[in-house]
């Protein structure tokens, strides 16, 4: 670079020009030689470590060394050169300090990450085994916890849900075995051929509502058999021979009809079914079914579909049934929640220690190289390194002033300055 420049300088003052940049004119092309190095590399692997680590030192090197050949050219013009001599070494010391710095910085950066993703596996580790503990002992704790609370005086829920599930079932049977004959008789009504998708929904709405009057009817006779009112037991018994006939005839009878083919193939034609016998069958399979269902779940379930219906309350003859102190509500997923939101904090604080161990070093690298400049300007370095923390990094941050620089030596203030408080000196 030098070498081009000299040449436009006359012949005569080409020596005092070669004399005056020796210190500088050998900067250049080390210049160059410590940037190749610290840019290229034979590997891809050397490449990015040469990037990572060692590019940004010698940018600081490049500008300290740049600073001091510069510096050298005004140290027959400076006043205090001891001072300045000194502020030039500590630009050193604190360039060396924060290569170190910057290195060891990028080492605990490293270490740090290596710890989290340790910690990230662990933590994984243990989701998982919980996971699988939890399958295993998730119904246990269920199975306990609804056998503490389910054997308490209360709503039977297993009882009406049961009914429900019966009920739903026994239409569902009936509205196949009932839909051919509601088809016929509606064709002949109306001439027209009724449609099955809006049929069968209504059909089976019906069979429900009407399964489950018939377990109501059931219910209210027992009350009146237990209360021993003769009256209410005849009119009741009357009414329940009137649910059965109605039953028998538009809904078991048709089961019996469905398998009376059965009957007459297993018998080869020697047994039909008349209709006393048919009737007969269908009212001793209603008797059957309605007592089956109503002593293993329609006589506990009837009375909590009744207080539903009519929004009033069980009542019960026992007296409450308190749990023990060691029983326990499941938590399946309070506490894994609650575990997640206490961490949230903590993710937050390691970020910013993670943004910290990043941004300090490198903030070092620049705070020193704009020492040297400042070195060569004014004699005294800008920042006092090495930074302990981000915050105070950001806090050294200069605060030019116009005129006269207010920010001065401790003991050197000039007159008139403002302070902290508020007055002039």
């Amino acid at each position: 670079m030098f070498e081009s420049i000299q040449t436009l300088v006359p012949s005569e003052w080409q020596g005092t020009f070669s004399f005056l940049t020796a210190p500088i004119a050998w900067v250049p092309q080390w210049h160059v030689r410590m940037v190749n190095f610290a840019w290229y590399g034979d590997s891809l692997s050397e490449v990015l470590l040469k990037r990572a680590f060692v590019l940004m030192p010698v940018f600081l090197v490049l500008a300290a060394m740049w600073s001091t050949m510069a510096s050298l050219y005004t140290l027959p013009f400076r006043p205090n050169r001891g001072k300045f001599m000194t502020a030039l070494l500590m630009g050193w010391w604190d360039t060396g300090r924060s290569i170190w710095l910057f290195w060891a910085g990028m080492v605990r950066l490293a270490v740090v990450v290596v710890g989290w993703a340790w910690a990230t596996l662990r933590l994984v580790f243990q989701l998982v085994v919980a996971a699988i503990k939890g399958t295993f002992r998730s119904p246990l704790v269920l199975l306990d916890w609804t056998s503490r609370n389910y054997f308490k005086p209360g709503v039977p829920w297993v009882a009406f849900l049961g009914l429900m599930l019966w009920c739903a079932v026994e239409a569902t049977i009936f509205m196949y075995t009932l839909s051919p004959t509601l088809s016929e008789v509606l064709a002949g009504i109306t001439g027209y051929e009724p449609n099955a998708a809006l049929m069968a929904p209504l059909l089976w709405l019906f069979l429900f509502l009407l399964i489950m009057g018939s377990f109501a009817c059931i219910q209210v006779l027992s009350k009146a058999v237990q209360s021993r009112r003769v009256g209410e037991i005849v009119q009741m018994v009357f009414v329940e021979l009137s649910v059965m006939f109605f039953e028998v005839i538009f809904l078991y009878r048709e089961l019996i009809d469905a398998i009376t083919p059965w009957i007459a193939q297993q018998t080869n034609e020697g047994l039909r079914l008349g209709l006393v016998s048919t009737l007969a069958l269908a009212s001793f399979g209603w008797v059957g079914v309605r007592g089956m269902t109503w002593f293993l779940f329609g006589r506990f379930g009837t009375p909590a579909l009744l207080a539903v219906l009519a929004r009033d309350t069980l009542k019960q003859d026992t007296q409450p049934f308190t749990t023990g102190p060691g029983a326990t509500q499941p938590d399946l997923w309070r506490g894994p929640i609650s575990a997640l939101k206490e961490e949230v904090t903590w993710f937050k604080d390691e970020a910013r220690t993670a943004f910290a161990l990043l941004s300090l070093p490198v903030l070092q690298l620049f705070a020193a190289a704009v020492n040297m400049v400042v070195v060569v300007i004014r004699s005294r370095p800008l920042f006092q390194l090495p930074f302990t923390s981000l915050e105070e990094a950001l806090a050294h941050t200069p605060r030019w002033a116009t005129g006269e620089d207010a920010r001065t030596i401790p003991g050197l203030e000039p007159t008139g300055a403002i302070t902290p408080g508020g007055g002039a000196q």
